[in-house]
């Protein structure tokens, strides 16, 4: 069976694991967005007491 026989399978396994921990991360932090995200100008709500309908 040729399903067993690990040879041309762990050449491919090691490479493709190869390729995910030592090209794909640089890729991914290399990456830049187009449009930094602003903060926006934080204001405070007034706030106004729930008055309860109940004595």
């Amino acid at each position: 069976m040729p399903q067993l026989d690990p040879s041309p399978w762990f050449i491919l396994l090691a490479f493709s694991w190869l390729v995910f921990l030592a090209v794909i991360p640089y890729k991914v932090m290399a990456h830049t967005f187009s449009n930094e995200p602003t903060m926006q100008d934080i204001q405070k709500c007034p706030t106004n007491p729930w008055i309860w309908p109940w004595p």
